[in-house]
This record gives C-alpha cells, sequence and structure tokens, in this order.
C-alpha cells in the first residue's frame, strides 16, 4: 500500500511541475512547498469547475462585478490608509505567508482573511468590508500596495482552492507595471479586474516611476461536485484561516502567524550557516528533507 501511496504522490509532483509552460529547475522544485501540497492541489485541479488556465475571464464569475462598478468608493477608501501610512509590511515576523515579499518593497492592509473583517479594516475601511460581506466566494481581502522599483519575485502560491483577483484601483496604467503569470503578461489598469490562478509560476515588478494599488482577493475556486465544493471550503476555512495576520493589535493571528517568530529564529540560523558554507547548508537541509520523507514513508 505505501508504494502505491508513493507512486501516486511521485505522479502528483510530476503534474505539477510540468503543468505550466514556465518551471522551476529540478531541485528549487523539490524544495518548494508546492510538491508537498501536490496532491491536495491534483485534487483541486480534478474536480474544478473553472478552467484550470493560467488566465480566467472575471465574467464567468458574475459576482465579481459588484466590486468593480463600486471601484472608485474602494479606492478612496485605500487611498485615505495610504495617507495614514496604513498599508505596510509587517514590522513583526507574524505574517507568514508574505514575509519574503515585504523585503522587495511589497505592502498591504488586510480587509479579511478566511474569516471575517479585521477591527481595524472595519473601523478605517466601513464600504469596502461592507461590500465584502455580501461576497461569501470572497476568502480573503486586502489593500496591496507596489511601489516604484519594487518586485515580487517568482513563484507560485501553495494552495489550490482558491483563485486570485486583481482590481486596479490607483495604477500606473502602464505596461512597466505588470504582473507575468505562466509567461503571459498582464498590466494593471484603474477600474479593471483581472482573474488568474496564483498556483501557476507568476512574479510581478514596478518600474512605471509610480505606485501601485490594487484590491487584492482570492476567489473559493467553484468545484464540479458538492461534495468536493465541502471539501474546499473545509479546507479553506480551517487550513488557511490558519494563517490569518493582523494589521493592528487587536485583530486576529492564526497560528501559523503565531509560531512564525520561532520558526524564523530556526530559518536565521539557517541563512547564517549558507553564508558561511553553503555546501554545508545545502547538505544539512537534503538530509533533514530526506530523512523526515523517509519517515513518513515508513510510517505508513
Amino acid at each position: 500500500m505505501k508504494y502505491i501511496v508513493l507512486i501516486l504522490f511521485v505522479l502528483c509532483v510530476v503534474y505539477i511541475h510540468y503543468r505550466g509552460k514556465v518551471r522551476y529547475g529540478f531541485w528549487r522544485q523539490l524544495s518548494d512547498h508546492s510538491t508537498f501540497t501536490a496532491p491536495l492541489n491534483v485534487f483541486m485541479y480534478l474536480f474544478s469547475r473553472a478552467p484550470t488556465t493560467p488566465y480566467l475571464r472575471p465574467e464567468q464569475f458574475p459576482d465579481l462585478s459588484l466590486l468593480q462598478e463600486n471601484w472608485q468608493t474602494i479606492r478612496d477608501e485605500g487611498r485615505q490608509l495610504m495617507a495614514i501610512q496604513q498599508i505596510k509590511a509587517s514590522d513583526q515576523y507574524n505574517d507568514a505567508g508574505f514575509n519574503s515579499f515585504f523585503k522587495t518593497g511589497w505592502k498591504r492592509f488586510y480587509l479579511k482573511w478566511y474569516e471575517d473583517n479585521h477591527p481595524s479594516a472595519m473601523t478605517l475601511c466601513p464600504q469596502t468590508t461592507a461590500l465584502l460581506r455580501t461576497l461569501p466566494m470572497v476568502k480573503a481581502a486586502m489593500f496591496a500596495e507596489l511601489p516604484d522599483g519594487s518586485r515580487l519575485p517568482r513563484h507560485r502560491d501553495p494552495y489550490a482552492g482558491s483563485l486570485r483577483y486583481h482590481l486596479g484601483l490607483i495604477t500606473p496604467n502602464d505596461d512597466r507595471c505588470f504582473i507575468e503569470v505562466d509567461g503571459e503578461r498582464y498590466s494593471w489598469r484603474d477600474g479593471e479586474g483581472v482573474l488568474f490562478d496564483e498556483t501557476y509560476l507568476h512574479y510581478a515588478e514596478n518600474k512605471s516611476g509610480q505606485n501601485r494599488l490594487i484590491l487584492f482577493c482570492d476567489i473559493e475556486r467553484p468545484m464540479r461536485y458538492r461534495w468536493a465544493q465541502r471539501v474546499n471550503h473545509w479546507l479553506g476555512r480551517n487550513l488557511m484561516s490558519a494563517a490569518t495576520a493582523p494589521n493592528e493589535p487587536g485583530d486576529r493571528t492564526g497560528g501559523v502567524n503565531k509560531l512564525f517568530k520561532y520558526i524564523y529564529a530556526i530559518r536565521k540560523v539557517g541563512k547564517r550557516l549558507k553564508a558561511w558554507d553553503r555546501t554545508l547548508y545545502y547538505l544539512i537541509k537534503w538530509v533533514l528533507f530526506a530523512g523526515i520523507a523517509a519517515a513518513i514513508f515508513i510510517a505508513l
């Protein structure tokens, strides 16, 4: 039985790796989180009612038109947040999902994350949070700023149970400010929305000379069958909600982010080791990975 499980796992990883036109190298893929979540994500693709393409048409989700129709109202609340400098990087190690993006200039202000709206968001953005409450398909939402000169490194998100929607609010309206998903570029425009599958490799860059502000939303992936939709909904509520990060001390912090400062302390030790001796760092890394994989295989 354990060999069947192993073969299925390997097949899922191979599928994830070859799914798009843009791919990681072998060793990078082997250590990427998409390798470990491959069986879960293959389940999502297999039973997805939405096309499994890099970009999708927002019109396939008619409820999203409510956000586009009110984009100027949303923009105004986002502009007010920028004025009081509330769209910002985390000043503590309590945002595991986006921690690496802060180093390259990206900023955010959470509106909701797989739960109800943050108290800080309801106070500072009452109209936007009211709109989001009428859209249960939107599981997570935030204002996301990409200042001039900043970029997001190439990556893929770990969970295929959602799709990513961006609504342009204050953008350069310039092709030098773009996102590239599986090799296809899109440049944000004020009042326009774009929908894509964030589990394809993608990156973003802004060299326009102006800042970019968008509404960033995770949309629950629609599934072919009710039982599959219930599985997706349960996973989102019970796994993804653990990654809730606060804007202010009164906001909820998920379990993953409560632990992240301790995990990051170990990561910093690893960075120092890598700077001192890269060969030793990678030797220890792969011995640990191999040991964990062997332990799981023996336990099956």
